[in-house]
């Protein structure tokens, strides 16, 4: 495997009632490819293939992960997949979308 994610989540991002296609994040745990640090956030291209018995992953980008502990499913929105780029995990996101606006006093 290229790269090891822990606390991982499965990302359907969705346009309106359109799967647009699912993600991974997770924290990287190890990275043979020397893209990323151990304890960096990761969110990766569109997934081609996926095995969660085997707990592996591929993506559009051919590369492969290894998921390490259970992991999670979530949905966000397409307006939402950069700041799943940005680091923001998809409970972060949930929690921004459910707060209430403030108000003006």
């Amino acid at each position: 495997m290229n790269t090891t994610v822990k606390d991982w989540y499965i990302v359907a991002v969705m346009d309106g009632d359109q799967l647009v296609g699912e993600v991974l994040y997770g924290t990287v745990l190890e990275d043979f490819t020397c893209r990323f640090y151990e304890g960096d956030y990761v969110t990766t291209s569109r997934i081609v293939n996926k095995n969660l018995k085997e707990h592996t992953v591929v993506t559009a980008s051919n590369s492969y992960y290894q998921l390490k502990g259970s992991g999670k499913r979530a949905v966000i929105d397409l307006d939402d997949f950069e700041m799943l780029r940005h680091g923001f995990s998809p409970e972060q996101i949930r929690a921004l979308n459910s707060s209430s606006p403030l108000l003006a006093h």
